[in-house]
């Protein structure tokens, strides 16, 4: 019950003005009551979704459970992030408290100064994206994992719950949705499979992923290529998985990689093209104080002194 009462504060931030949330606060201790009675029970039934459409900046379909099951999304995540996290490798960022996406960028300036030997000599680097990544997660093999973590009848099925209250179109036991918060923890859980077998068969020292994307930095493009195919073996017959064969390249740092949203360089990064065009258009018109702030904090972490200087002129209030 502490649980509950403690997720349910947590959800609340930022949504009190919501219709759906604020219809379960009408009856608030009533509806708590009976999902405590109903999860002690057994009895305990996810619900539908309500689908939308977003661009992030691509097309992504997302999908809202009801605020009475989003509560117990959080009620179990707040028992479970502890327990799972400590077992998954340092170079895991997507997330993760303490990660992100600045801490991986950074891991891989570190990465690509190491190997390179502060510009030097060649830093190859291998990048590779999982194809429909939420939308090919495996019900069977996800369960299967989690069982090695805890023998617990009661936790797995709650969390069988979870998992099987969506599916692909079609495609019965395939897919978690990308609006659950469980879902991220999950994710984690299903790839930290990969990212073991990255670390413990393939021994790849210099491995980060951030999501369904990774890469590998090394001063050998030889070695980089071999590892490709047993990374699409692995992939396939252990995590059901399909490696995105037009996101899937070898190139030297000096050349410019693109890994989450820069295009990073022995000494420097700059700003992916695209993400520099969809900033300016959503900065056009008269944007809030926060939204330029925003901004300008996350174009701090690279070379940027210019698109700075243009924001400030246009903005000049922040």
């Amino acid at each position: 019950m502490e649980n509950l009462l403690d997720s349910w504060q947590e959800f609340l931030r930022g949504k009190r003005r919501r219709k759906d949330v604020a219809d379960f606060t009408l009856h608030f201790m009533d509806h708590i009551f009976e999902l405590h009675q109903e999860l002690k029970e057994r009895t305990y039934r996810h619900g539908g979704y309500e689908s939308f459409k977003i661009n992030d900046p691509k097309p992504r379909d997302i999908h809202k459970a009801s605020v009475r099951d989003r509560l117990v999304h959080h009620a179990i995540y707040r028992m479970l992030y502890s327990h799972f996290d400590p077992a998954f490798i340092h170079d895991s960022y997507s997330c993760r408290r303490d990660k992100g996406t600045h801490r991986a960028i950074n891991r891989f300036r570190e990465y690509g100064r190491k190997i390179s030997q502060n510009g030097t000599r060649a830093c190859w680097v291998l990048k590779g994206d999982i194809r429909k990544f939420f939308a090919s997660i495996n019900h069977a093999i996800l369960k299967r994992i989690l069982a090695k973590y805890m023998a617990d009848g009661r936790i797995l099925w709650l969390l069988d719950q979870i998992i099987d209250s969506f599916s692909i179109e079609g495609r019965h036991g395939i897919g978690l949705p990308l609006g659950n918060l469980t879902s991220q923890l999950l994710v984690n859980v299903y790839m930290d499979e990969f990212d073991q077998f990255m670390k413990r068969e393939l021994h790849a020292r210099c491995y980060i992923r951030y999501a369904d994307d990774f890469v590998v930095l090394n001063e050998n493009r030889e070695q980089l290529e071999v590892s490709i195919p047993p990374i699409a073996q692995f992939l396939e017959n252990e995590l059901n998985l399909t490696l995105h064969p037009d996101k899937l390249f070898i190139k030297t740092l000096a050349s410019g990689v693109d890994f989450l949203g820069w295009v990073h360089f022995p000494h420097h990064r700059v700003l992916r093209t695209s993400t520099r065009k969809r900033m300016f258009r959503n900065l056009s018109g008269t944007p809030t104080p926060e939204s330029v702030t925003s901004y300008l904090g996350l174009i701090s972490h690279g070379n940027t002194h210019e698109i700075q200087s243009v924001i400030r002129q246009e903005h000049p209030e922040n």
